[in-house]
């Protein structure tokens, strides 16, 4: 009879750290070596995320700020969560404020400039899944001039009454694509952004409509140096309504 599988000795001398641990360790050594290096820290708040569009940020201001985007409990531990285990005093005040979708910057530019920055910041982007409509997309019947033959079956698929008229695209029917106010449908984001080729394979990005209707944003939510503490009305509203939100 062969040996059982499910028995098996684990030598536990041999059990290699878990990633993620080492990873959050990381994190929380990083955020102190900036509290150490940068003269101001603000919790910050974001809409309509896009890492790209992040990345090319942090990309910009690495030579007098830092950002991080990790998990709340681990900012908090590396800031600290009361006076008695703070990495510099008053930086416990940042941690309640870290919650829901925030993130940690650290500075040696101006108030002034940061607060412009923050508030200028604006990419525009195609919406995803779930996103509210900022307009209503309504496409008339009658042919889709922006749209080739190959396009035919995927469009069909996403729900749109077309069909081939002497090799062109027509819409047999008006469609409403998204309507104002109200989340936007996996078939309508891909509608509104795209993703088709010649054999189906989702690989190369098309844009079909060209509407973009995200626009990804940061908030200054609250404000920290050795010597002031202060709080962004506008960025503690758009906290609050996240939590709404999801609550």
């Amino acid at each position: 009879m062969p040996k059982s599988k499910r028995n098996r000795p684990v030598t536990l001398s041999k059990t290699k750290k878990k990633p993620g641990l080492e990873r959050k360790g990381k994190v929380v050594t990083d955020i102190k070596d900036a509290v150490e290096h940068y003269a101001n820290a603000y919790v910050f708040t974001y809409d309509n995320m896009r890492n790209q569009k992040l990345k090319d940020l942090r990309e910009q201001l690495k030579s007098s700020s830092r950002i991080f985007l990790a998990g709340k409990k681990v900012m908090q531990i590396a800031l600290g969560r009361s006076p008695a285990d703070e990495a510099k005093t008053g930086l416990h005040k940042l941690s309640k404020f870290l919650q829901g979708d925030t993130g940690l910057f650290f500075t040696n530019l101006p108030r002034d400039d940061v607060e412009r920055l923050f508030r200028e910041f604006e990419e525009h982007d195609f919406a995803r899944t779930g996103s509210i409509a900022t307009e209503t997309v309504e496409l008339k019947e009658g042919p889709l001039e922006q749209f080739t033959h190959e396009m035919e079956p995927f469009l069909r698929k996403q729900g749109m009454p077309v069909r081939l008229n002497k090799g062109a695209v027509e819409l047999v029917a008006d469609h409403i694509v998204c309507e104002e106010g109200k989340p936007i449908s996996p078939e309508a984001a891909q509608t509104l952004i795209g993703i088709f080729d010649d054999v189906n394979i989702v690989t190369k990005p098309m844009r079909l409509l060209g509407m973009q209707m995200a626009t990804f944003r940061l908030y200054l939510v609250c404000r920290w140096s050795s010597d002031d503490f202060e709080v962004y009305k506008e960025g503690l509203a758009q906290l609050r309504a996240e939590a709404d939100d999801s609550s």
